[in-house]
């Protein structure tokens, strides 16, 4: 697809317009563009843009199942207000694993060809959705509680072999994704409600270093040194 066809489409997506005809694989000039699937559960709507044409049609299915069973329990823990219309695009033109944007994720082909089972990228990425922060809020923790959440939330971790890592020298709250995620786990066994809390604050621009004390009286530092001093937790995986 041309670079112009591309800024139409997606144009369109952004503003919730209803998708043109050859946005689900038809013009009247034979243009064959990617195909476009909209399914509407349960009051939220999945556009499934697929720009690869030998996509596994049951990876397709999985993914799009994956949405429709966590997004709605991402949206009631943290963000009533969440986007009801999303939009997922496979695309071969992305060299990362999975990217978020204006309510938008971008997905690698090769990367879930390779990794058939690693279905909770959807968990992961449908969470930066959720989350809706237009503050700066530190990445470590947004990608942290994406992570958590993942773990929370999870169709297929097990399969997929995604675990949190056990806790090892040299390692910081800071280090994001799944370290983050495995001590924000142990912040809600000692302090439940610590993660909807940060949430909260971030989406709302209220986020600083700050908010530890005030939600738990220790800094974001102490509470680390006292995980790695008693960081055993017992983990389920689905």
């Amino acid at each position: 697809m041309n670079s112009t066809l591309t800024a139409v489409m997606m144009a369109g997506l952004a503003l919730g317009s209803a998708l043109p005809a050859w946005a689900s694989g038809h013009s009247p000039n034979g243009y064959q563009a990617p195909a476009a699937d909209t399914i509407t559960r349960e009051g939220y709507t999945l556009v499934f843009i697929n720009r690869q044409p030998d996509f596994d049609t049951t990876t397709r299915q999985r993914m799009i199942d994956a949405f429709f069973t966590v997004y709605p329990k991402e949206a009631n823990r943290f963000n009533t207000h969440t986007a009801k219309k999303v939009v997922f695009t496979i695309d071969p033109d992305y060299d990362g694993v999975a990217a978020t944007g204006n309510d938008t994720v971008r997905y690698n082909p090769k990367w879930l060809k390779a990794h058939p089972e690693d279905i909770d990228v959807v968990t992961h990425e449908a969470m930066h959705i959720v989350q809706a922060y237009t503050h700066p809020v530190p990445g470590w923790l947004t990608e942290g509680i994406a992570d958590y959440v993942r773990y929370v939330f999870g169709v297929n971790n097990q399969k997929g072999n995604w675990r949190l890592p056990d806790l090892k020298p040299g390692q910081n709250y800071t280090n994001a994704y799944r370290i983050t995620a495995r001590f924000l786990v142990w912040m809600e066994k000692n302090y439940p409600g610590t993660v909807d809390s940060l949430d909260k604050a971030a989406r709302e621009g209220k986020y600083t270093s700050r908010i530890w004390t005030t939600l738990t009286s220790k800094t974001v530092d102490e509470l680390w040194q006292a995980y790695t001093q008693n960081p055993q937790l017992e983990l389920t995986y689905r």
